[in-house]
């Protein structure tokens, strides 16, 4: 096994670099995305930067630059206040998930490129992270998850109370706006490598892990960051070990995690359940 790991890190210092920063800040991130119940924009998102890389190269233009201008208008359009008119907010989510899917397929269609190219192009694989990928990635991902810890308390109250925010003197539109435009300025560095399941598996996956087994923010965060983590480095050893692709394999081991916490979870109740009749009797 250390055998195994010390070979991924010498042969692949960049997926495992890219793979930590990633999975650590879009953890953080997704904290607030289950908390505001938009669990579908990871998915959403990470589309639209897909579609966004896609037209890029056909357009012969940076892909990070493609993926971030579609993506950060998508974000203002589903900043407006979806919840006043009849239609909600995630019915326009999966539009826009429908939409982008099958735009960047049919972009690419009669690009030239093979089956492999393809689905390199639009799912990613972290294993392939470059150097330029690493710079990129550590360029956005350093300053968004400095901004998530800076003003997390504004976020949470914007989140959780926007009556009480507001009381506060808070401008929750603008704080608001500010987390969704950091959360498509991360989805728009990440998919290249991660693709959308890898992001929208960090995205969701890891901070239900922490919900399940604490209720106090700075705890979720880190739990949440270590269960990314650990999943990335799992799934590189996996997918090193057993010759499997490497994405896939890190979300199926995010879900393993996943599964530990609701076993904990669950054991916990059934102590507390036996400690509560305990007392009584």
């Amino acid at each position: 096994m250390w055998e195994n790991m010390r070979a991924i890190f010498e042969m692949f210092p960049e997926a495992v670099i890219a793979g930590a920063a990633i999975g650590s800040v879009c953890a953080m991130l997704g904290v607030f995305v289950i908390l505001k119940r938009v669990v579908f924009i990871g998915i959403a998102l990470s589309e639209v930067a897909a579609c966004g890389i896609a037209a890029a190269i056909m357009c012969h233009i940076h892909p990070f630059l493609g993926a971030t201008t579609l993506t950060l208008a998508t974000v203002i359009v589903l900043s407006y206040p979806f919840e006043n008119n009849r239609l909600p907010r995630d019915a326009v989510l999966g539009v826009v998930f429908v939409l982008a899917s099958a735009a960047s397929i049919l972009i690419v269609a009669h690009s030239g490129f093979g089956l492999q190219d393809v689905k390199a192009l639009l799912y990613g694989d972290l294993i392939l992270a470059s150097d330029a990928d690493l710079s990129l990635i550590l360029w956005i991902f350093i300053p968004v998850g400095v901004y998530l810890l800076t003003f997390l308390r504004p976020t949470l109250y914007t989140f959780l109370d926007r009556e009480t925010a507001r009381v506060l003197g808070l401008r929750v539109v603008l704080w608001e706006l500010l987390y969704f435009f950091a959360l498509g300025l991360a989805v728009s560095a990440a998919s290249k490598v991660a693709g959308s399941l890898l992001v929208f598996c960090y995205l969701v996956v890891a901070p239900s892990t922490a919900l399940l087994l604490s209720r106090k923010l700075w705890l979720v965060m880190i739990i949440s960051t270590i269960a990314a983590v650990a999943a990335t480095m799992g799934g590189l050893y996996v997918s090193f070990s057993r010759d499997l692709p490497t994405n896939q394999t890190i979300a199926a081991t995010a879900c393993v995690v996943l599964g530990g916490a609701v076993a904990i979870s669950a054991i916990r109740r059934g102590l507390w359940f036996v400690l509560h009749v305990a007392q009584k009797r």
